[in-house]
């Protein structure tokens, strides 16, 4: 019995001793709260995987220093351009070097996302192991010569065994959107590779070198609508946008021109659907509807990740975001925290065996072998 009796008063002994150190550790925490984030001092390094004066570049050092005054402790945010390997060079580093502190970042965009999507050897990054805090869509509008005729998307079957000429970076770039277009539409447009740039292709139109283009909005809004006025631009097509439910709906910047799925429409009759539309529309949003994002490293503290959630939340919510960004951006509204972490995830979804059809549709028209 006396044993039971000192089993048990040893027992409630040890209870309140956890007890008090409980609520000793308790006192402790409350007295010295978590450190919240603070980026005083430091310096933030934002990889560009693109050469400086680019679209990317443009975009990046347009957010950067309105981040900053949004991130704790206001850091320097410093754009570091490593170009190379259609934006694979850049990136491949960012996967290997960056720190998960919150001091490094990247700006990826749909040239980045489709090497990844393809399958490309020279990929050695993984969408998979970072996380988005912002995704900034776009559009693109697609336009042809006035010496061609035609005057409107009703028209485009008129072209149809006409000599069309486009000027492209490669097959493999941003330009799979308007070239699978075409094939899907019927409509067979030579492509003359080598641009070194969507400005270089639009000057190539303009000097009537090629007799069919497109341009992003911002660049179409500030280079090709004053062409529009002399009569040297007939617009035919917008890309469109996606709704929230993943469908395809007129561009806001340009309401008075069909997607690119109404005038599918318009020449077969039908909606779009099968495996190349399926295909055109994953490549759409992953180089146009989630065009560019920035993301943070595998392995970044949730802490870090939501300031910057918040950093950049409060950078585009601000009053006079809309009229700063317009033309750098366009009239899109941006995906921030969850938004742009499920606006990627779609972007970046594709079955193997589109990703096949994809690559052979890539070898047998273009001779592109990745």
């Amino acid at each position: 019995m006396n044993t039971v009796r000192n089993n048990k008063r040893s027992a409630g002994k040890l209870i309140k001793s956890l007890a008090a150190s409980a609520a000793c550790i308790a006192s402790l925490m409350a007295a010295n709260p978590a450190q919240a984030v603070d980026f005083d001092g430091e310096r933030v390094e934002w990889v560009v995987p693109f050469k400086e004066g680019g679209g990317s570049d443009t975009w990046a050092r347009f957010f950067a220093p309105l981040i900053s005054e949004n991130l704790p402790g206001k850091p320097a945010i410093v754009v570091k351009n490593i170009p190379g390997g259609g934006s694979t060079k850049g990136a491949n580093q960012f996967q290997r070097n960056a720190k998960h502190n919150g001091l490094n970042i990247i700006g990826t965009s749909g040239s980045t996302q489709f090497p990844y999507l393809l399958g490309d050897t020279r990929v050695n990054y993984d969408y998979k192991d970072w996380t988005p805090v912002l995704a900034s869509p776009t559009g693109g509008v697609f336009y042809v010569s006035p010496e061609l005729g035609i005057k409107s998307a009703a028209e485009l079957t008129s072209l149809r065994g006409k000599e069309l000429k486009y000027a492209s970076q490669g097959a493999t770039s941003l330009d799979l959107v308007p070239l699978l277009a075409m094939d899907i539409l019927g409509v067979d447009v030579q492509a003359i590779f080598g641009m070194k740039g969507r400005g270089a292709g639009r000057l190539a139109f303009e000097r009537g070198e090629v007799n069919v283009d497109y341009q992003t909005s911002s660049a179409y809004l500030k280079k090709v609508v004053p062409l529009i006025d002399e009569g040297k631009v007939v617009p035919i097509m917008s890309w469109g946008v996606l709704d929230d439910d993943g469908n395809l709906q007129r561009d806001p910047n340009f309401p008075d021109l069909p997607h690119f799925a109404e005038v599918y429409e318009m020449i077969h009759g039908k909606k779009p659907e099968g495996t190349a539309f399926k295909v055109w529309k994953a490549f759409f949003a992953a180089g146009f509807a989630a065009q560019k994002g920035i993301f943070l490293p595998k392995g970044t503290p949730q802490e870090v990740i939501d300031a910057w959630g918040d950093a950049v939340e409060k950078t585009v919510k601000a009053d006079d975001f809309k009229s700063r960004s317009e033309l750098v951006l366009g009239d899109y509204p941006q995906a921030v925290k969850g938004k742009a972490v499920k606006a990627f995830n779609a972007a970046l979804d594709i079955s193997d065996a589109d990703r096949k059809w994809v690559r052979d549709w890539l070898t047998s028209r273009y001779n592109v072998q990745l």
